[in-house]
């Protein structure tokens, strides 16, 4: 069938095409990474000072949104690629990414995300800080420091891992007696879920601060609660938009498995077994 049309959301397999390139050698792997970074830097819809926009499909559907999902379809993925080219053009461009969605999207009043900015109407639409949002955003912060080689070099460091710090600090209260996060943070009706979780507590561990170590052994316990014995990972809320209400999140099923579920939980155990925590 071939590659689907890039948008910010089609980017996202490019990881596990890097990492597949690595273990494997096979150029027509890499080929299609350099696809994706010639879509992000010359074709993908960007807004003020080259902020990209969030697109799910070729439409444009979201008109100057900054998602935070986009820390990880497009940023991360950009700033891995650019660390492997030693590209700084490209490095720069990612580590941009990230200031102005954090300049956009974390809530300087309590140090959590919203799941979206408006650059039309300058607000965060609906307003609410959305699980998975925050996981996508402090998973992505935590691997720029482990990856980013002399990253205190670059001025956006600095504002990235004060922002991780903050970030942290405010999810731990959050965490559930489940050791769990939910959809909706701050909302102790919404349900926990598990993506969210899993990117979390992940963060937590690589960003290796020795006062995180409670919080993640509890997300460790509640995340291999909703593993079966045939590795699916249960309570991962399914796609979901910058939705109008606190229903709509809320609403959102769970009861199906999701490729992201799946990653998450991977990203986090992976990240519990070398760090010598599980």
């Amino acid at each position: 069938m071939g590659p689907p049309a890039w948008t910010v959301n089609t980017c996202a397999m490019g990881h596990c095409l890097i990492t597949l390139y690595e273990a494997t050698g096979e150029e027509k792997y890499w080929d299609i990474v350099m696809s994706k970074i010639d879509y992000l830097k010359n074709h993908a819809l960007r807004f003020g000072d080259r902020v990209l926009q969030h697109t799910v499909s070729v439409k444009n559907d979201f008109p100057e949104q900054a998602w935070a999902d986009t820390l990880f379809m497009a940023a991360f993925f950009m700033l891995r690629v650019g660390i492997k080219l030693e590209d700084e053009e490209l490095i720069n461009d990612a580590l941009n990414q990230y200031n102005w969605h954090i300049r956009y999207l974390q809530d300087p009043k309590n140090s959590l995300w919203f799941h979206g900015y408006n650059n039309i109407t300058k607000d965060h639409m609906s307003g609410f800080y959305w699980g998975r949002a925050n996981g996508w955003a402090a998973y992505t912060m935590s691997q720029v420091k482990r990856r980013l080689p002399e990253a205190y070099l670059y001025p956006q460091f600095m504002n990235i891992d004060s922002s991780l710090r903050d970030h942290l600090s405010a999810l731990k209260y959050l965490q559930t007696e489940d050791g769990l996060w939910r959809t909706l943070l701050d909302d102790p009706e919404s349900y926990e879920e598990i993506s969210a979780s899993c990117a979390i507590a992940a963060a937590m561990v690589e960003n290796q601060n020795p006062l995180h170590t409670k919080y993640i052994q509890k997300a460790i316990t509640g995340i291999l609660k909703n593993i079966t014995e045939d590795g699916r990972v249960l309570s991962v809320s399914g796609g979901t938009a910058v939705m109008k209400d606190r229903e709509g999140y809320r609403n959102i099923t769970k009861d199906w498995i999701q490729g992201w579920g799946q990653g998450m939980a991977l990203a986090f155990l992976t990240s519990v077994v070398k760090s010598g925590k599980g």
